[in-house]
Formats: structure tokens, C-alpha cells, sequence
């Protein structure tokens, strides 16, 4: 039987241990340090009566205000929404939800008035909003090449592995690869506005609806020749596209990956109901609102068809404020939290001043 003896406590707090052969070794013992044996200088607050109900009192006073002129500035802000998606019979989009694939070779076009009920002032933004479509799929969310979205000529011929089975078709490289971007929502939506019978279209502005980091740092063309027909060549489009990347805009500096309506579709969405922004409705006169109310049309080109997975389609008309856009819910959980607090503060208030008085005087006859 092996013979062992502990040794007398090292300087550094360690304990040796004498093996068999006179060897000393090293025990699993923490260091003696104020660190590893827990003995660090520690606050530990005491909860009385005269700390907990002041908290309570003034989260309450401070969070209720708060959430009132939040939910007031939501409440403010004017939004219209209209579902296209063609379900019902009586919509004029049903045709063409019924008809309409990917592989369609003709475009369907249909055309939905609306009333506007009040005006709209400053900038409107238009979205399009989509339920049901689950761009957070994480075999989604990676099918895409950051290196060929960032201008790399070799990823543009040679696209990550990421992209299968966007990656290659008819034995060419797709540009842009990936699923993200095979499935990208290409429906054209144009509003017109109809005063005293006549039509008048109004005006969309498709720039500036992107990130500026997207826009300038995440996104390039792939080389420096202004002609993207020649950079682009050898290359497939994506398999549900109608175009190639660089018929995607007339205008230069809105064509191939840095097209804006592109690269906010491929900012992906964290749950399955969502809207993206497409255009934006710039105030041109102080006199005028931007809209006026009366009757509109809009007129959808229906190419990004739902039916498959039972997704719904529109799109929304939206002033902003200083807080973004229409979202009552931090206004409500502030006011929520704030009169529950206020709600507890009085409850402890009672309780304390009915039993407290009672405990004080139990300890001064004691």
C-alpha cells in the first residue's frame, strides 16, 4: 500500500503532496487569494421600506409619461394598407393570383381603387408587406455570397458553395447567386391619384430607400467598367428572374448589386410577417399634402406569386415621426410597466403602514 504525507501549506497557498518516489506534487486546491477563495469586499443592499417604495413611486412617474407621449406620436402618425394578394373572388388581383408562377411568360396586371379618408403631409413612405414568407430560415439567411455582393470579380465566376443550388445554371455562374436573391419580390406597384375624373400618377422616388452602409460599403459592382453588360457577361441571372442584374435600373448609379430595391430585399427579415420599404412619396409643396384625399388607383404588375406557401401580399402608405414609424407597443409597455409599479408602490404603501406601525411597537415593548 502506497504511503503519502501532507507537507506544511506552501507560500503561494498551494498544499504538496509527498508521493511514492519523494516527489512533491501539486493538490487541486484553489490558491489561498481573496479571488478564487471568495472573500472579495461585496455590497449587499439592504431592502427596507424607505428604498423600495420610493423606486416603485418613481419608476411609475417617470415611465407613465413617457409611455403616453409615445403611444400619443404612434397614434399621430397616419398609415393606409391595402391587401392585394387576390385571395377573395371580388378582388381584381384574383385572376392573376390564381394563374400566375414563377415560369409565367406574360405578366399580369391588375388595378385597385382606394379612397384616402385624410390627407397626408410631409414624406409618405410606400411599403410592400409579406406574411408567411420566413426569410429567417437559417439554410436561407446563408444562401448568399457576401464576396461576389461586394464587387469580387473571382466570386463572380466562382460563387461560394453557400449558394447550391443558386449557385450555377446551364453551366454559367449566377449573378447574384443564392436563394436570397433567386426569390428576390419583383412586383412593380404605381399609384395614381384621380381629381375630378382625370388621372394623375403619382410620383415615386426609388433611391435612398437602402441603408448607406448597404449602399456604399456592402454592396459593388464587380470591377470599375461603367459598361455592366460586359462585366456581367458569362454569367446566368437567378432562375426566377425575368432580367438580368444589370437591366435592373436605367439609371447607372442604381443598377447591378447596388440596385436600392435589390439590396433591401436582401437585408433579410427577422420574422415571416414583414414589409420592406419600395418607394417614397417626396413633399414638393408646403401648400399642397403630399397626398390628397380622394380616390387613388393602384396598379400592380403581379409577378411574385404566394400561393405556394399561402403567403399574403400588399402594400402600405406611411407617414414617420421622430420615433420611426406606426408601433403603439413601446408605448403600451411603458405604460404598462409604469402603472404596475405606481399600482405595487401603493399596495406596499398600505401594507407597511399597517403592519410596520404594529411590528414597531412589538420590538419598543419588548
Amino acid at each position: 500500500m502506497m504511503a503519502s504525507s501532507y507537507n506544511a501549506k506552501d507560500e503561494d497557498g498551494h498544499i504538496s503532496v509527498s508521493g511514492p518516489g519523494g516527489g512533491a506534487l501539486r493538490s487541486k486546491k484553489p490558491e489561498n487569494t481573496a479571488f478564487k477563495q471568495q472573500r472579495l469586499p461585496a455590497w449587499q443592499p439592504i431592502l427596507t421600506a424607505g428604498t423600495v417604495l420610493p423606486a416603485f413611486f418613481i419608476i411609475g412617474l417617470i415611465f407613465i409619461p413617457i409611455g403616453i407621449g409615445l403611444y400619443v406620436t404612434s397614434n399621430n402618425i397616419k398609415e393606409f394598407e391595402i391587401d392585394y394578394t387576390g385571395v377573395d373572388m371580388s378582388s381584381p388581383c384574383f385572376n392573376c393570383s390564381q394563374n400566375f408562377s414563377w415560369n409565367s411568360t406574360r405578366p399580369c396586371t391588375c388595378t385597385i381603387p382606394f379612397y384616402l379618408e385624410q390627407s397626408y403631409e410631409n414624406n409618405v413612405f410606400m411599403y410592400y408587406g409579406l406574411s408567411n414568407f420566413y426569410q429567417n430560415h437559417r439554410r436561407y439567411v446563408k444562401s448568399r455570397d457576401d464576396s461576389q455582393l461586394n464587387g469580387d470579380v473571382n466570386s463572380l465566376q466562382y460563387p461560394s458553395k453557400e449558394c447550391e443550388p443558386y449557385a450555377y445554371h446551364d453551366n454559367k455562374p449566377i449573378a447574384p447567386c443564392g436563394a436570397i436573391a433567386n426569390s428576390m419580390f419583383n412586383d412593380t406597384l404605381e399609384l395614381f391619384y384621380h381629381p375630378n375624373g382625370t388621372k394623375v400618377p403619382v410620383p415615386l422616388t426609388a433611391t435612398g430607400i437602402a441603408w448607406w452602409a448597404d449602399k456604399h460599403v456592402k454592396f459593388r459592382n464587380p470591377g470599375e467598367n461603367q459598361n455592366l453588360t460586359a462585366v456581367f457577361q458569362g454569367t446566368s441571372k437567378p432562375v426566377n428572374w425575368r432580367r438580368p442584374v444589370y437591366e435592373l435600373d436605367y439609371d447607372p448609379l442604381n443598377n447591378g448589386f447596388i440596385n436600392e430595391d435589390f439590396i433591401v430585399w436582401m437585408r433579410t427579415a427577422a420574422l415571416p410577417t414583414f414589409r420592406k420599404l419600395y418607394r417614397i412619396i417626396n413633399k414638393k409643396d408646403n401648400m399642397v399634402p403630399t397626398l390628397q384625399r380622394g380616390n387613388y388607383t393602384l396598379e400592380v404588375v403581379y409577378n411574385f406569386p404566394v400561393r405556394s406557401f399561402e403567403g399574403r401580399k400588399r402594400m402600405i402608405l406611411s407617414t414617420i415621426s421622430w420615433m420611426g414609424g406606426k408601433n403603439p407597443f413601446l408605448g403600451i409597455a411603458y405604460i404598462t410597466v409604469g402603472s404596475v409599479c405606481f399600482f405595487l408602490g401603493v399596495v406596499l404603501l398600505l401594507i407597511h403602514h399597517k403592519y410596520g406601525n404594529r411590528n414597531n411597537s412589538a420590538d419598543i415593548s419588548n
